[in-house]
């Protein structure tokens, strides 16, 4: 990363980081839908996009609709 892209990211404000990434990046997480375990698709934002029924299944409708998933920690 050249040193102009690096002091634009560190100029973002607040409201341009919670939409960073917002169309491009998504994350599994496990839940629960009626009583089964599941894992939810959530965009960059935390919205909950949709359920599916195991992390294959969740990593490649990601890819499907060009979203990079991300690793939470």
């Amino acid at each position: 990363m050249n040193t102009q892209s690096t002091n634009m990211l560190k100029n973002l404000s607040a409201s341009d980081l919670l939409v960073f990434g917002l169309n491009d990046i998504a994350y599994l997480k496990p839940a629960e839908v009626n009583g089964q375990s599941v894992f939810a698709i959530h965009a960059a934002d935390g919205s909950q996009l949709a359920f599916v029924a195991n992390r294959e299944v969740g990593f490649a409708a990601m890819h499907q609709h060009e979203l990079e998933p991300v690793s939470l920690h």
